[in-house]
């Protein structure tokens, strides 16, 4: 069980060097459920001889007022043999056997955090001392209670020494351990009454009654220690500590406990519970109940660290890994957030993500919806076909056929195609862009280097731009083709009738009549359904392969090929990330670590077992 005690020590030591101090933060803390003793009292209600009582040596500043500023976690290991000595975290391999330097010791680090004024700080001190003379057990000795603030401290010291107490005690998994003065009465004992707002039935928490040899005669404590006068789940200690003579001239501990359990043993009104008094039997007594409080606890903890792993490392992977420090390992950074964007910018294209379809959309529905829309009929009425026929044909009538006619017709209608044809550019760009924009988003790691992020996006947009110039230029072409060269064939399948086609025996004036205008404009209608057919077919080809083939090609092409040139300084700057992250990161790194040290620790002494 002793081993259970260490676990417990060694989780402690590990919160504390990794900044898990149960503070309120938005990180999870395993300080919170780690079983521990807090002791808890007033000032000059003997806290501190009790401690040392228990420990076996002078090591606690003394003094008057507030002493104690920073919470001591004290770590009792006890060995079979040799030297005492003792270890605080913030000093690793440096061992103090002198303790009068232990007690110089945590007055300077209390100094360091606080400075030298007389504030107060939840940053604790970690002291492990390693004897004989102790049992396995761990305490936390708080800052005295208060009732006035002394000449330089802030007036509000006397609610902050409260509040700081009872953030610890207030915890489920915190033991108390209530220090009361019996030549005091109960009723005003600040550790009684703040124990009882926190652990109002009791369950929790331990008395100890100190000073008994200094009541006044006549008077006893044995209903306070017969738990009559304030009963606990737990049976009262009672303890007689050294006096200020004792302490002034350096009275041995280990005689000072002896005359300890003489003065019980021997003292008529508690000689019947001597067996149960005294700082040695309160020493085994908290480290036994100690023992079966974190063994209880221990399936919790398991469950608690390895949820807590989890989201730690969930979110650790949401933030992303940090800047690597040279200008190489910079680059490859940029050049592999760059890859895994367009990545995904093919994904959506390629359907594995949603956005892509709608390039189809504009292909099948858009397009041939603009087409039908252009008004062939009024470019092809009855008066603009007489118009242009005659015009074309100038001072000399047409012979035979009026082919100037023909083609100054079907010209003016095909020119009208360029419209939807530009439009189904401009769709498509526009999709194209907008999938730009997803892909950004969806893409973690550019969410944490702005700059990049908008570098990226500036030059994925420029190359659309440049893709969407050329494949208008060739999409816009295919009509131009259609219109300076007609497909003769077409042609040469009408029906050959010679009146149709104009007779010469008839007056000039009836080769414009109405009938054959009319039958001008129904094969120039044709000609241009057959042309807007094949168009229709081959815009949406001209256009994926300029704009979306293209995209999924040559997106950043550009870009990288700047990149190349880019000096260290310009390369550090396109990952400047946001420094809130960056504390963050590192935050979540060192709890990490934390967990999967608590995870390693607990592990080991399961299979132990």
């Amino acid at each position: 069980m002793e081993n259970l005690i260490s676990l417990v020590n060694k989780l402690q030591r590990a919160c504390t060097a990794l900044g898990d101090h149960g503070e309120e933060s938005a990180l999870p803390t395993l300080w919170d459920s780690l079983p521990a003793i807090a002791v808890v009292g007033g000032q000059s209600s003997g806290k501190s001889s009790v401690l040392e009582s228990v420990v076996g040596k002078d090591f606690l500043p003394r003094g008057s007022g507030i002493v104690t500023r920073r919470p001591l976690v004290l770590q009792l290991h006890k060995i079979d043999e040799g030297r005492e000595y003792a270890e605080f975290l913030h000093l690793p391999r440096k061992r103090f056997t002198d303790f009068a330097l232990v007690r110089k010791e945590i007055a300077d680090e209390t100094d360091r955090e606080t400075g030298r004024s007389k504030q107060i700080s939840s940053v604790p001190i970690h002291l492990s001392i390693y004897s004989p003379n102790v049992v396995n057990l761990t305490l936390i000795d708080l800052p005295g209670l208060t009732k006035v603030a002394v000449e330089g401290q802030p007036d509000s010291i006397v609610a902050d020494i409260e509040n700081m107490v009872r953030s610890f005690i207030e915890k489920p998994n915190c033991i108390i351990l209530a220090i009361s003065p019996a030549n005091q009465d109960l009723a005003t004992s600040d550790a009684i009454k703040i124990s009882r707002e926190v652990d109002p039935k009791g369950e929790r928490t331990f008395g100890v009654l100190t000073k008994i040899d200094l009541m006044d005669k006549g008077t006893d404590a044995v209903d306070i220690l017969e738990g009559k006068s304030y009963k606990l789940q737990f049976p009262w200690f009672g303890v007689v500590n050294r006096s200020q003579a004792d302490i002034n001239k350096s009275v041995d501990m280990i005689a000072a406990r002896r005359r300890e359990r003489e003065y019980f043993a021997n003292s008529p009104e508690y000689k019947h519970m001597a067996h149960r008094m005294g700082s040695e039997h309160l020493g085994k007594m908290l480290s036994k109940h100690l023992e079966s409080v974190i063994k209880s606890r221990i399936p919790g903890l398991q469950s608690l660290i390895n949820k807590s792993i989890l989201e730690l490392e969930s979110e650790l992977s949401r933030l992303g890994k940090p800047v690597a420090a040279d200008a190489g390992g910079k680059l490859y950074m940029i050049m592999e957030i760059c890859r895994i964007f367009d990545q995904i910018y093919k994904e959506h294209l390629d359907g594995v993500r949603p956005g892509g379809d709608k390039i189809y959309n504009v292909f099948d529905n858009q397009l041939p919806a603009a087409l039908k829309r252009l008004q062939f009929d009024k470019q092809l009425a009855m008066e603009n076909v007489r118009k242009l026929i005659t015009e074309a044909d100038g001072y000399q009538p047409h012979l035979i056929a009026p082919e100037q006619g023909y083609r100054r017709l079907i010209e003016s209608s095909l020119i009208s195609i360029r419209g939807p044809a530009e439009a189904a550019v401009e769709a498509v760009h526009s999709i194209l862009k907008d999938l730009i924009h997803k892909a950004i988003g969806e893409t973690m790691e550019l969410r944490q280097y702005p700059t990049l992020r908008v570098e990226v996006g500036n030059a994925a947009f420029e190359s659309l731009d440049r893709m969407r110039e050329e494949s208008k230029k060739a999409t816009l072409k295919l009509v131009d083709m259609e219109c300076s060269y007609l497909t003769v064939d077409f042609f040469r399948k009408l029906p050959q009738d010679i009146e149709k086609g104009g007779n010469p025996t008839h007056s000039i004036f009836d080769r414009y009549n109405d009938s054959y205008l009319r039958r001008i404009g129904t094969t120039v209608l044709s000609y241009v359904n057959m042309v807007c057919a094949s168009l229709r077919n081959s815009i949406p080809k001209s256009i994926v392969y300029g704009q979306v083939r293209e995209a999924k090609r040559t997106l950043l092409d550009h870009f990288f090929a700047e990149l190349g040139k880019k000096e260290p300084k310009q390369l550090a700057k396109l990952l400047d990330e946001d420094p809130a992250v960056m504390e963050r990161r590192t935050a979540l790194a060192k709890r990490l670590e934390l967990y999967r040290s608590a995870q390693s620790e607990i592990d080991a002494v399961a299979w132990s077992k």
